[in-house]
């Protein structure tokens, strides 16, 4: 099993909570983006970067990902991807996608983007909070845990 980031937007506090786990487990993570990203020397942590453009990054990580590798990405169209595959998708607040609600948090992704391409002001999602990056490390230490014990 392997760790793969979206990392153009992942925050920089979720990528080091990302680093201790790899280096605590011995699990290779790899970090996706269309620039250059800075990671700690290790043998078990990489970066890959890929030329810039829409999805790019997306793709790149779909082509690699192999089924029950795990995904670290807010973006729920690539998260729908993942789990097509065989993947597992958790957003950096600790919320883990699955099956069962995927599609419907397309289709509320494609309601709000309709809604903006329509001159609505939506908003853009909240600041990261101390209790988000709490859940989102008790979210990713559960999902290895139960890798461990298989």
């Amino acid at each position: 099993m392997k760790i793969w980031v979206d990392a153009d937007a992942c925050p920089a506090v979720i990528k080091e909570i990302l680093f201790r786990a790899a280096e605590r487990t011995g699990t290779l993570l790899t970090l996706v983006a269309n620039h250059a990203v800075r990671v700690p020397a290790s043998k078990f942590i990489r970066s890959v970067q890929v030329p810039s453009g829409f999805d790019v990054a997306d793709n790149e990580i779909v082509k690699r990902l192999e089924a029950g590798d795990l995904v670290i990405t807010a973006d729920i169209p690539l998260a729908a991807e993942v789990i097509e595959k065989g993947g597992h998708a958790l957003n950096p607040r600790g919320e883990l996608y699955v099956e069962d609600t995927i599609r419907a948090l397309l289709t509320m992704r494609d309601f709000m983007d309709t809604m903006r391409a329509s001159g609505i002001d939506t908003g853009g999602p909240p600041a990261l909070t101390h209790s988000d990056r709490l859940a989102f490390a008790n979210s990713l230490d559960r999902f290895l845990a139960k890798i461990d014990d298989k």
